[in-house]
């Protein structure tokens, strides 16, 4: 068959590697670089020379079997990291690292706070209840995290300077939406990554030379069926074909599309989308976030002893930072053992606190936001798969991540095997 693959992320990457042998596939993207988030930036700065990720920077040894299956195949070599998060809020005069005991009380006042040690108390009581209280419910239970916070009374310090932050810096979304997420997906997504346990945790890891490292060696399949810089307009089906118009170029046809972008962006491309995409696609909402790659340490904790891995930093109460968006700073000399005289930070949404004049890089990116309907839209992903010429595949049919890309581009490659090449 000739297949189209519209985006060029994970997904996209991933179908086009397993299709490429069986089938003539063309690769759209309409960013100028292969990789979607996995975006590293080469940086020449003082006589140094660094390539540090901004988008896609860590993956782990439990909840990633396929991504890591991929890696192998492709001799692409990684290495241990350290996972620490920090949290700073200006108006409470508070900062913590919770990966150890100095790390905690890095601020030293922390060991008189009453209000700490109710926060402390709480993520243990968090740990060890929420399983059971949220796992045994029926599976079409809707509760949001906010809504379940409130009802076991757990403290305000405990939600608005830990689990909330923590889950807006993972998802890259404001405090409220991440309030609004399902409680049901936060734990068993918690779960599953040792979020839960003290001791017992994934050892993550980051790729050597930088994320692109993969995509490059995934790409020397295909390369000469790449279309970098080439946004689609629109994409139309018949019964015979499918029809892709690039921007500015001629139409193409094709006899399957796989639309490895985003859900909105499929809905946007589609000509005539039919009942089931409407109302699948529709159930992903995006949000937007700006990541600026600069080397500012003024975004990261006071105390040095509490800079992390991630850091959460906020002024107020996660109640008044509703409507606004997490402030995340990913310390890149942490994550990707770099040895600088320079702090390498990635920040996202907070452009106002970052000096102009160390900014490296912005670059837009656009995370899924997960609703309580989730789980239904999700569980019809077959039902847009090889079908009417047509496929779906993006880590938003899981929980956002590299693995869940991985695995939905998976299912395509594998329907249109089974399918015995019918489109």
């Amino acid at each position: 068959m000739r297949i189209a693959i519209i985006g060029a992320g994970i997904s996209g990457l991933t179908a086009a590697y397993r299709l490429s042998g069986e089938h003539e596939i063309t690769l759209f993207e309409a960013n100028d670089y292969l990789g979607g988030h996995t975006n590293t930036v080469n940086v020449e700065l003082d006589g140094e020379r660094h390539a540090i990720d901004t988008g896609f920077i860590v993956f782990n040894d439990w909840t990633y079997p396929n991504f890591i299956e991929l890696l192998n195949e492709l001799g692409a070599p990684s290495r241990p990291t350290s996972m620490s998060f920090s949290v700073r809020c200006d108006a409470a005069s508070l900062e913590y690292n919770g990966s150890s005991l100095n790390g905690l009380f890095a601020q030293r006042r922390n060991l008189l706070r009453p209000s700490f040690y109710r926060m402390l108390v709480d993520i243990l009581r968090f740990n060890r209840d929420a399983p059971e209280l949220v796992l045994s419910q029926p599976a079409s239970d809707e509760t949001t995290v906010g809504e379940f916070l409130a009802r076991h009374r757990y403290s305000r310090e405990f939600a608005d300077h830990y689990l909330l932050p923590m889950g807006a810096a993972i998802w890259s979304c404001p405090l409220g939406t991440f309030a609004n997420f399902p409680i049901r997906f936060i734990v068993e997504f918690y779960k599953n990554h040792g979020l839960l346990s003290v001791r017992h945790r994934p050892t993550w890891r980051v790729i050597e030379g930088g994320s692109r490292t993969y995509v490059a060696k995934m790409a020397s399949r295909f390369a000469h069926r790449v279309r970098l810089s080439s946004p689609i307009e629109r994409v139309s089906r018949t019964t015979d074909a499918v029809e892709v118009q690039p921007l500015n170029q001629p139409t193409e046809r094709f006899d399957h599309v796989v639309f490895a972008c985003h859900s909105d962006q499929a809905l946007r491309m589609l000509a005539e989308p039919n009942s089931t995409e409407r109302a699948v696609l529709s159930e992903f909402p995006y949000g937007r976030n700006v990541a600026v790659l600069h080397t500012d340490p003024r975004v990261l904790p006071k105390r040095r002893r509490a800079w992390a891995s991630w850091n959460y930093h906020f002024a107020g109460r996660a109640s008044d930072e509703a409507s606004k968006s997490a402030s995340v700073t990913y310390c890149m000399n942490i994550l990707q053992h770099i040895q600088s005289r320079h702090v390498f930070n990635v920040t996202l949404n907070s452009d106002e606190q970052i000096d102009s004049s160390k900014v490296l890089r912005r670059i837009e990116y656009h995370h899924p936001i997960f609703t309580p309907r989730r789980a239904a839209a999700q569980a019809r992903h077959r039902e847009l798969v090889n079908a009417h010429r047509t496929s779906y595949c993006g880590a938003y049919w899981g929980n956002g991540f590299h693995e869940d890309g991985v695995v939905s581009a998976l299912r395509v490659c594998e329907a249109l095997r089974t399918s015995g090449g019918r489109a």
